[in-house]
C-alpha cells in the first residue's frame, strides 16, 4: 500500500474548501484539522494521509485553491501504514492506478536537484580528476568510481523537466551548470595532467600508446547512442518509481563524466584526434540524456493517464 502524508497550513477562509475537497475523497484517511493553530504561515493546521494513485487529483484541488500560495502543502512518503480501511480503499477505488507516480513529488525531486550549489562543481571536478587518474592508469575501477561521484545527472533531468513544462528559465540555469561545470572539470584535468607530463609521471603504457580505456571513452559509436538513450529511460523512470539502486546504474552507465576526464588527458598530451572524439562523446550523452528524459516523462504521464480512463470505464464510471 502506497501512502503519501500531506500537512497543511490553510487561511481560515480557504479551509472549508479544503476539507471539503479532502472529505469528499473516499482515498484519503486520517484527517486531522487544528483550527488557528498553525504559524508561520498563520492559519489552521490540516493533516492527512492519501493513497498515492489518488494523491495527484487531490494536489490538483488543493493548488487550485491556492493553497500552495496563500498557505502551505507539504508531502511526506508514508514508508509503512497498516490499515485495513485503506488497502480495501486502494483495492475497490484505484485498481492499476495504484502505483500512479506522484507527479508533484516527482518534480520535487528533480528541481531539488537543479539546485546547483558550489558542491556541484566541486564534486564535478574531483569526478573529473578521478577520470583522469583511470585513463592514465588504465583502471577502470576509477572510471566507475568517477561516473558515481559525478553530479552531472541531476542538472541533465533538470534541464529535460523544464523543457517538458516550457520553464525557459530552469533550461538555462541547467544549461549554464553543465557547460559551466564540465568547462571547469576539463581545465582542471588539463592542469593535473599537463602537470603529470612534465613531471614524467605517467605510466610507461600509457606513453607507449597502450590506452584501452581512453579508446572506449574517445571512440563514439552506436553502442554510445543505445547505451545513452537507455540510460534515459530508465534514469526518468527510476526517479518516479523513487529506485534509487537503478538511477545509481544509470551513473555508471553513462560516458559523461569519463569523456569529460578524456579531453583534458588528451589536451595536456596533444592527442588532438581523442580530445574530438571525447567532446562528440560528451555532447552525444548529455543531448541524449535530455531528449530522452523529456520524451519518457511524457510517455509515462501518457501511459498513466490512459490506464486511468481504461480503468474508469472498466468500473463502468
Amino acid at each position: 500500500m502506497e501512502m503519501i502524508h500531506v500537512r497543511l497550513v490553510s487561511p481560515p477562509d480557504l479551509t472549508p474548501g479544503a476539507l471539503e475537497l479532502l472529505a469528499d475523497n473516499r482515498c484519503v484517511f486520517n484527517r486531522v484539522v487544528l483550527l488557528g493553530l498553525a504559524r508561520n504561515p498563520d492559519g489552521d493546521a490540516v493533516e492527512c494521509d492519501i493513497l498515492a494513485g489518488a494523491a495527484n487529483a487531490v494536489l490538483r484541488g488543493l493548488r487550485e485553491l491556492e493553497l500552495d500560495r496563500l498557505g502551505s502543502i507539504v508531502i511526506e512518503p508514508v514508508e509503512m501504514a497498516f490499515s485495513a480501511t485503506a488497502a480495501k480503499a486502494e483495492e475497490q477505488q484505484l485498481g492499476a492506478l495504484a502505483h500512479t507516480p506522484v507527479w508533484a513529488e516527482v518534480e520535487a525531486r528533480i528541481q531539488t536537484e537543479g539546485t546547483f550549489r558550489p558542491s556541484f562543481y566541486v564534486y564535478l571536478t574531483i569526478a573529473g580528476v578521478i577520470g583522469s587518474v583511470g585513463i592514465l592508469t588504465n583502471s577502470q575501477i576509477l572510471i566507475v568510481a568517477a561516473m558515481v561521484v559525478g553530479p552531472e545527472y541531476g542538472a541533465i533531468t533538470s534541464v529535460a523537466l523544464g523543457i517538458d513544462q516550457g520553464n525557459g528559465v530552469r533550461v538555462r540555469k541547467g544549461l549554464l551548470a553543465l557547460t559551466t561545470g564540465f568547462s571547469l572539470a576539463v581545465v582542471v584535468t588539463f592542469l593535473f595532467s599537463w602537470a603529470v607530463r612534465g613531471l614524467g609521471l605517467q605510466p610507461r603504457a600509457f606513453d607507449l600508446g597502450i590506452r584501452p580505456v581512453s579508446t572506449l571513452i574517445d571512440a563514439p559509436n552506436v553502442f554510445s547512442v543505445v547505451v545513452a538513450v537507455l540510460a534515459g529511460v530508465v534514469g526518468i523512470m527510476s526517479l518516479t518509481q523513487s529506485r534509487t539502486s537503478a538511477l545509481l546504474g544509470v551513473l555508471i552507465s553513462v560516458t559523461t563524466i569519463p569523456a569529460a576526464s578524456d579531453i583534458g588527458v588528451s589536451c595536456a598530451f596533444s592527442s588532438w584526434s581523442e580530445a574530438r572524439g571525447s567532446l562528440f562523446q560528451l555532447l552525444l550523452n548529455i543531448v541524449l540524456l535530455i531528449l530522452v528524459g523529456v520524451l519518457t516523462l511524457r510517455f509515462q504521464r501518457a501511459v498513466w493517464r490512459r490506464i486511468g480512463r481504461r480503468d474508469i470505464r472498466a468500473r463502468g464510471g
